[in-house]
């Protein structure tokens, strides 16, 4: 099926609209939904298409990210990509690439993480270490010519790869080191919170994931996004292959490792992933989690209590936080938050 066919669009319509129908702009292009999708084919097909200006805004989660929201016609678009696409690198990712992966996800990852480190400890009877690494500023740092390059290996259809062009030529990371008014790094960075940018974020990465699994042979890594561990019980094994990664960064990727996000530790001391602290025995929620978890809800109550939002709203948003807590050791958290829930007013 082409990426541009009717269907195709329709179907990542659907995909695309779950859970946003009560938002302004998509009810907007819902209202004239087949004239926009038609339009949208018509551009496609003559090759008319533009990517539009996207809306940058910033979100604190829990460090402050600066995101960019395309349009809804844009990003009906991305996931039309996204559709066809995805499959054709899904059997080549490693196993252990865990973010905008079918069947794959945060939990997931803690839970492998775990199993990695039973398994490294023999049963927590040996001592181990955790290598945790983050890549500094990394959709900031992605090079368009080097993506373009590497989806190009395994898609050869010329409107495709042009597709691919007008998506990624529409956005250019700023210069924030050149006050007051940053320039624009032409041919670097994806915008962070669109669906085809974690497709590509994982197609730049799997290079790596490629070297650490087959070339150092590392065996217990996992990443996710642009977070990754090693296991080892050889903690200068792992300083020395801190420095090799970053050098396969450096000369493939044009990517560097965070200088303060580069931790060794013992895994008896706890392994901080995704929001989780894999201890020996259990795993625990990561304290600064726990704070937002507390802060979110009360402002959730204080929404309510003001009429901004429904009961309903409210209760769906305390039973996330408590599937949350479903994959850890946190029954006083729940606890907690079930006694802030019986204080709101109805």
């Amino acid at each position: 099926m082409k990426i541009i066919a009717l269907e195709n669009l329709f179907l990542a319509w659907q995909e695309f609209s779950k859970g946003k129908t009560k938002k302004q702009d998509v009810q907007q292009f819902a209202f004239s939904l087949e004239d926009h999708i038609f339009q949208l084919h018509r551009e496609l097909k003559d090759k008319t298409y533009t990517h539009q200006p996207y809306y940058a805004f910033f979100v604190r989660d829990p460090k402050l990210r600066h995101i960019h929201k395309a349009t809804v016609r844009d990003r009906v678009l991305h996931h039309a990509l996204f559709r066809l696409l995805y499959p054709l690198w899904d059997r080549q990712f490693i196993f252990d690439s865990y973010s905008c992966c079918v069947g794959k996800g945060t939990h997931k990852g803690v839970l492998r993480l775990r199993n990695f480190i039973r398994k490294a400890t023999k049963n927590h009877t040996q001592l181990t270490y955790a290598l945790k690494c983050d890549i500094q500023k990394f959709f900031d740092s992605i090079g368009h010519d080097m993506l373009k390059a590497l989806v190009a290996r395994r898609v050869q259809n010329t409107n495709v790869l042009w597709l691919i062009d007008q998506i990624l030529d529409s956005f250019h990371t700023q210069d924030k080191e050149s006050p007051p008014s940053p320039r624009l790094r032409k041919g670097v960075g994806i915008p962070l919170g669109n669906v085809i940018s974690q497709l590509f974020a994982n197609i730049y990465l799997h290079e790596l994931d490629h070297f650490v699994k087959h070339t150092v042979k590392a065996k217990y890594y996992l990443r996710y996004c642009d977070d990754f561990v090693i296991v080892h019980q050889d903690k200068k094994y792992l300083a020395e292959l801190s420095g090799i990664i970053q050098e396969f960064l450096q000369h493939h990727l044009h990517l560097s490792l965070h200088p303060k996000k580069v931790t060794i530790r013992k895994t008896t001391q706890g392994v901080d992933f995704l929001g989780y602290v894999i201890l020996p025995h259990y795993i625990v929620l990561r304290t600064k989690t726990k704070r937002r978890i507390y802060k979110k809800i009360q402002q959730k109550m204080k929404n309510l209590n003001e009429e901004f939002i429904s009961a309903e709203q409210y209760h769906q948003s305390v039973q996330s936080y408590l599937g949350v807590l479903k994959h850890c050791k946190g029954y006083k958290i729940k606890q907690s938050i079930i006694e802030i829930t019986k204080m709101k007013k109805l």
